[in-house]
């Protein structure tokens, strides 16, 4: 490749090489008798989250664990919500499950990630995870929030260096943003964590060494909020669509794709890293349940 050259940031490659571990590991459970399983609580019919917890389930079973997908109705009660929940993660079988988001909006107030125990929370938004990983946790011990641990993997994967380098979040979510912001300074980086009330935004970008994009807004970021140094490295964590209908990222892929050093693709970037990072996230649950 041409020193020049953009890095196109895919994920399919790292995923491949990570699988085959990932099902040794699997089969090693097996052998002391425990058989990773993972249930997901999923609540009404938006489609966005059909598909993407049959694609968890896919993931999961071609690893050799279970995942079960409990969907329930979209009036459901509270109280007989939260009595499936504790069902769910008093059975000692089931080793990490989570509730698949957005909740309906009469549930929608509920904080999921408090009705699941911390070493059953393999999406890491349990309270307790959460300390762990503001107390300097970069991933060795407690369970790390699945977008933020595979932007990580990902970089590392593709010799993008985070350590002692200005990265730039723009998105303050308590699923991407914020965990986010914790965990790179874990890994020694500088972080600007940025939203919608930032003034001079393009400041903030112009400066960065890795610009991380997880706001949910169609082609936000163009070219105008680049350097010009062409050695940036952009992370794209969006998932939308275009004025087309197509999917796209919250960067102007095309536009800026041939001035910066690296990019992730919008699909087969971010998203199936999300994937991998609960896949990872099970086993580790299963194996300290040993």
């Amino acid at each position: 490749m041409n020193k020049n050259e953009t890095i196109i940031m895919k994920s399919k490659p790292l995923i491949k090489e990570s699988v085959e571990n990932l099902k040794n590991r699997c089969s090693a459970l097996k052998q002391e008798g425990i058989i990773p399983t993972m249930k997901v609580i999923l609540v009404g019919d938006n489609p966005a989250s059909l598909l993407y917890t049959r694609n968890k389930k896919k993931f999961i079973e071609n690893l050799g664990a279970e995942c079960e997908i409990i969907k329930l109705p979209s009036d459901l009660k509270e109280d007989d919500f939260l009595d499936h929940v504790a069902d769910i993660v008093s059975d000692p079988s089931v080793h990490g499950c989570f509730v698949q988001l957005p909740l309906p909006k009469h549930l929608a107030h509920i904080n999921v990630g408090e009705l699941i125990p911390p070493y059953k929370d393999v999406d890491g938004f349990n309270k307790f995870n959460v300390m762990n990983l503001y107390q300097g946790e970069k991933g060795e011990g407690a369970l790390i929030p699945c977008t933020p641990k595979g932007i990580v993997t990902i970089c590392n994967y593709y010799g993008i260096e985070i350590e002692n380098k200005n990265i730039t979040i723009v998105g303050r979510s308590l699923i991407v943003g914020k965990p986010l912001s914790l965990l790179l300074t874990n890994h020694n980086a500088t972080v600007s964590l940025c939203h919608s009330k930032t003034q001079n935004l393009k400041d903030h970008t112009k400066q960065a060494d890795i610009i991380i994009m997880a706001i949910g807004s169609a082609k936000f970021l163009t070219r105008d909020y680049l350097s010009d140094s062409k050695s940036q490295a952009i992370i794209d964590v969006g998932m939308n669509q275009d004025a087309e209908g197509k999917l796209c990222g919250d960067t102007d892929f095309h536009n800026i794709k041939d001035h910066v050093s690296a990019i992730t693709p919008v699909p087969g970037g971010i998203g199936p890293m999300t994937i991998l990072s609960l896949a990872q996230n099970l086993l580790q649950a299963a194996e300290k349940s040993l």
